[in-house]
């Protein structure tokens, strides 16, 4: 297990596999603050049919311990990691990123090539959270504030759209401290209101 620190990023991360280090490729899609209609979403988590779709079974939510930040930042800090084997990772460790204006658009979602290519996260800090667990970053430290409206407001629509269309319970939706030794996604997510929020899905989604 390893505590990634640094001025980009600050949080508990977990074991990677085989696929976290090959190449990247594609373009990364995204979900703007002003375009997250139900067809928006649909689009930003649809796959390729040359990558079979993983079996999730839950969704964990994080923060990113810092200021501002985008795929790019986190991907590079990422990069700067290696495994147990001493090899580096394949790059950030999350499925999407959800923006709060610094400099992603304040709400922006975008997928990252984990989702895209359907490969295991490096995010939990356990095994089976990272095989089959949908990890969302959201920017910011909210331990010294809270995330914005339009955060909070793709974060619902996302996980929504992420737990209906993989059949994911209630109690599966999660945050990183549920299942690893810490505080992320910070003292100040409003985690019982999210979870009111998300309260309308079956337990079996």
């Amino acid at each position: 297990m390893l505590l990634v620190t640094g001025a980009l990023i600050a949080t508990v991360v977990g074991l990677t596999t085989a696929a976290d280090r090959a190449p990247q490729s594609g373009a990364a899609p995204r979900v703007s603050r002003s375009d997250r209609s139900d067809a928006s979403v649909s689009a930003l988590v649809k796959l390729d049919k040359a990558n079979p779709q993983r079996d999730w079974t839950s969704i964990v939510l994080h923060h990113s311990a810092t200021s501002g930040g985008d795929v790019a930042a986190i991907d590079k800090v990422h990069r700067q990691q290696r495994d147990s084997n001493g090899q580096p990772w394949l790059g950030i460790g999350y499925h999407f990123v959800i923006g709060n204006g610094r400099p992603m658009g304040d709400g922006e979602v975008e997928a990252t090539f984990r989702w895209r290519r359907q490969l295991p996260g490096a995010h939990a800090g356990r095994h089976d959270y990272n095989e089959h667990g949908i990890g969302i970053c959201l920017i910011g430290n909210f331990d010294e504030a809270p995330p914005t409206e339009k955060q909070l407001a793709a974060a619902r629509e996302l996980v929504r759209h992420l737990a209906q269309q993989y059949r994911i319970p209630r109690p599966r939706i999660l945050r990183h401290r549920d299942v690893q030794s810490t505080a992320c996604p910070g003292r100040r997510f409003p985690w019982e209101e999210f979870r009111a929020a998300v309260a309308a899905l079956p337990e079996g989604a």
